[in-house]
């Protein structure tokens, strides 16, 4: 099972890094990352194996936001298969 992570908002040091971190602690592989900085944003979508994470998704992705509002950034986290479904025409 894979899910997409995305993270948006002010560039700053330690973004992947903190993201990255947080997967490993729960045994979230990262796949695929993709980041862009545009002037001063910060855009990065991962892709991630979830398959062996030691805790539900839903608090994964909880626990992702709350991480993002403690940087001032928006980090999203969808299940492959909601991803995959809203970009289904």
């Amino acid at each position: 099972m894979r899910a997409v992570i995305t993270v948006i908002g002010k560039d700053m040091v330690g973004i992947l890094a903190k993201v990255a971190a947080d997967c490993s602690e729960h045994n979230i592989n990262v796949l695929e990352v993709t980041q862009s900085i545009l002037q001063d944003m910060f855009a990065m979508i991962m892709m991630v194996d979830i398959s062996k994470s030691d805790i539900p998704f839903t608090k994964f992705a909880e626990m992702l936001q709350k991480r993002g509002e403690e940087m001032g950034l928006s980090i999203h986290a969808m299940h492959e298969d909601i991803f995959n479904a809203m970009h289904t025409i």
